[in-house]
Parts: structure tokens; sequence; C-alpha cells
């Protein structure tokens, strides 16, 4: 019987990651290793039954971390796992946390991705990072940078509720000060826009109600920076 997983590395803009290396440990005392094609694919021969660790990783990125049980159906079977790695260099958007309207208190709805962030954390033990709040355009500048704070300090304060050691986490609140850039990903997602555009006061009041509205949604954001990747490693 064949019996293989496969799937791909892909960035937080979702391009591809190439030569990455994937590890997994199986619990039957296997150990493969391979490095992942430019194109971002990667491919592993499997046994039937075993319960396997993986773990990828590239120069540049944070290591991601999933498990995997292959079944014991007497067949051949291909297998799908792909990992989304966050940037060292730049930040990372994190994609479904949710405020109170003008409050800074999380939604019920946040959790999924916020466990998702403090795993990212625990599975990279040795980075800290900025937590960042953002705005949209309107309000005052002095109360935006005062909300989107107190909205940074949740999340922190989540994590911290978590597991995860104060030290490593610094919240900043930007307010609207740092409109969001469109990368390559929104732009697929939202193709009024275009690669490359800020979404600048300026720039927003030329669009439509409609396409105003996306891009005040796009900018209200949280997302995280690695400030270092040697916490107690020393």
């Amino acid at each position: 019987m064949k019996i293989n997983i496969s799937g791909i590395v892909v960035d937080k803009d979702e391009e591809p990651v190439p030569n990455s290396v994937i590890r997994i440990i199986g619990n039957d005392g296997s150990n493969q290793k391979a490095v992942g094609k430019p194109d971002g694919t990667f491919s592993f021969p499997l046994q039937r039954g075993v319960h396997y660790v993986m773990l990828a990783g590239a120069r540049g990125y944070l290591n991601a971390k999933q498990e995997f049980e292959a079944d014991t159906a007497e067949e051949d079977a291909e297998y799908n796992v792909d990992f989304v790695l966050a940037s060292i260099n730049k930040p990372n958007v994190v994609d479904n946390i949710f405020y109170d309207f003008d409050k800074a208190t999380l939604r019920p709805e946040s959790k999924t991705a916020l466990d998702s962030m403090a795993q990212v954390l625990r599975d990279n033990p040795n980075v800290t990072i900025e937590m960042a709040s953002h705005t949209d355009r309107w309000g005052t500048d002095e109360y935006n940078i005062g909300l989107s704070q107190r909205r940074a300090q949740s999340v922190i304060d989540y994590l911290v509720e978590s597991g995860i050691a104060r030290q490593r986490l610094q919240p900043q609140g930007y307010g609207k000060s740092r409109p969001k850039t469109i990368t390559k990903r929104l732009a697929r997602l939202y193709p009024q826009f275009k690669e490359g555009d800020t979404l600048t006061p300026e720039f927003i009041e030329q669009l439509s109600e409609p396409d105003q509205e996306t891009a005040d949604q796009i900018n209200r954001r949280t997302e995280f920076q690695v400030l270092s990747t040697d916490y107690q490693m020393y």
C-alpha cells in the first residue's frame, strides 16, 4: 500500500515559502526530515495507525506544529496538511479578533484566533513579540491611541491567562497612525484594491461608500511583530 501525506508551506500572505524544512516524528519511533520545494510543497510516506507530530520552519519565519494520525484502513491513501508560517521580519495580522463596539472587551468569537496565537508562542518559546492594535480613520488621534492601547492590552491579558510569560509580550496601540498597505493576499480578497495601495484617509475618501467601509475594516486590525528570538536562551 502507498500511504503519503503532502501539503504546502505558505506565509501569512498565502505566498509559498521556498526551501522550508519539515520534520515528522511518529510514535512508532520514526523520524523523517525533508526540504520543501521552491513552490512550498512537500510529501512524506506514512505508516498505518501511527500518531505523527509535524514541525515546519524556514529561515526568517516562526515554526509551526501540527499533529496527525493515519487511520488503519487497508487501502492506498493520500492525506493533506498545510502550514502557515509567520514572518520574523514584518507584522503578521491575526485574523478574527473582535471587540465590542467602541470598547476593548474581547468578544467570545475571538477565542479560536487567540488560542492559536498562544500555541504559536508555545511552539516558539524563545520569541518575544509586540502585540499591536490599529483603528480606522474615525475619531481623534488621542482617543484612538487610547482605545487601541486598551485593546492590545486585552489580547496580552488573554495570552498571559493562557500561560504565556508576560515578559514576552509588549502591548502597543497605534490608533490610526499606521494605515494598512494592501498585500497580495488582500488584493486577492478585495480586488477593488491593488497591491501596494495604502489605506490613508485621503485614499479612502476617494472611494465609493461600500469600499470606504471595507477599507476601514481592513485598517481595524490586530497584528504582532517579532521583537527578539533569544528569550531565555542563555
